[in-house]
């Protein structure tokens, strides 16, 4: 069986969503799942946690639906891919929802040609409209959300998928 290796990092869980959050991520992986919670300084109330997993392809899909019910809830989680499935990352947010991308090993954004060609199409010869559609498939209105919440974790490890800018 094909396997990859994933993480998922809850950025901001309000205190009562953490346990629905350890369940439906049991859920998924079909085992108890007991995250280690530490506060979020970014947002008050709420805790931030990490875990790795192991699993079939598809797996951050799967995981990326259970989570994303909750609508106070942000996360990231990406995959290292395998011999049959290309690395990936989903960002979530409250207020922008969903956003996936499939990513090189190191973690960057891959676009592909037929998304580059509509964003060229779209933006019509306009460098600014060009830029605004080649931000939006770069994900970047998620980072920018997102990165106060992965600063936020003073003294911890974080985590960079990639850096934008």
């Amino acid at each position: 069986m094909t396997t990859t290796r994933g993480m998922l990092t809850i950025m901001s869980a309000p205190s009562p969503l953490c346990p629905h959050v350890e369940w439906a991520l049991g859920g998924v992986l079909g085992m108890p799942i007991s995250l280690d919670w530490r506060p979020q300084p970014a947002e008050r109330g709420s805790y931030r946690s990490e875990f790795s997993w192991t699993g079939a392809p598809g797996m951050t899909a799967r995981i990326v639906s259970a989570l994303k019910r909750w609508p106070r809830l942000r996360f990231e989680a990406s995959d290292a891919g395998s011999a049959t499935a290309e690395p990936e990352r989903y960002s979530y947010t409250p207020t922008l929802g969903v956003f996936h991308a499939m990513t090189t090993l190191n973690g960057d954004v891959v676009i592909p040609e037929d998304q580059l060609r509509g964003a060229m199409l779209s933006a019509r010869g306009d460098a600014e409209a060009l830029q605004e559609e080649l931000e939006a498939l770069l994900g970047s209105a998620w980072d920018e959300e997102l990165d106060v919440f992965r600063q936020a974790g003073e003294g911890e490890s974080l985590r960079w998928l990639h850096e934008v800018g």
